[in-house]
């Protein structure tokens, strides 16, 4: 058995879970709505305010199955009550961020600047304080699309080993290498 797939999903108040016939769970709350397509071999049920995602066997594909939709279902769930946060840094001379709603505007040390346009359900937000790194701060209440965003936004320029520059989540440790060594 699954030690993920097992676990019943609790539903906090102001979340709603629907299961359609074509297998599309749908789950609202006080962010929004989120809907996942579920593979057929796979139940799902809601009983006692849990949610509860079931296989029909032991076989290798549906173990993974239960796991994998469990784990999304309950990240869907987070979302739409508690939200999801991320936060970047800029590190480097010179490097700015702006945004004009959801347009992204990033100066990172090329010969022009890169705007970014960023989907509806991602807010943004952004921060350029003096003698601080400037900062990204992106929510959303869909998980899988935060991600995306994020790792286009570090793929601008990702940070390097030996002085640490690019763009990096808050907290992020970078592991650094020494360089040159000097002579003989």
């Amino acid at each position: 058995m699954s030690r993920i797939g097992k676990l019943p999903v609790s539903l906090p108040s102001g979340v709603t879970i629907t299961v359609g016939d074509d297998n599309v769970v749908k789950v609202k709350g006080p962010k929004g709505e989120l809907s996942q397509q579920v593979n057929p071999d796979i139940k799902v049920k809601v009983e006692n305010n849990e949610l509860v995602v079931e296989r029909p066997s032991d076989n290798k594909e549906h173990r993974a199955l239960h796991g994998l939709y469990r784990a999304l279902i309950n990240n869907m769930v987070v979302g739409v009550s508690v939200g999801f946060r991320k936060e970047m840094e800029l590190v480097g001379v010179g490097y700015r961020v702006s945004n004009n709603e959801q347009v992204v505007e990033l100066s990172l040390g090329y010969t022009h600047s890169i705007f970014l346009q960023l989907p509806q359900e991602v807010k943004v937000e952004t921060k350029m304080e003096r003698n601080k790194n400037p900062l990204i701060i992106l929510e959303s209440c869909d998980k899988q699309l935060l991600g995306q965003v994020c790792a286009k936004i570090r793929s601008f320029r990702k940070p390097e080993p030996y002085k640490g520059k690019g763009i990096r989540f808050v907290g992020e440790v970078i592991r650094r290498k020494s360089g040159k060594t000097a002579g003989k």
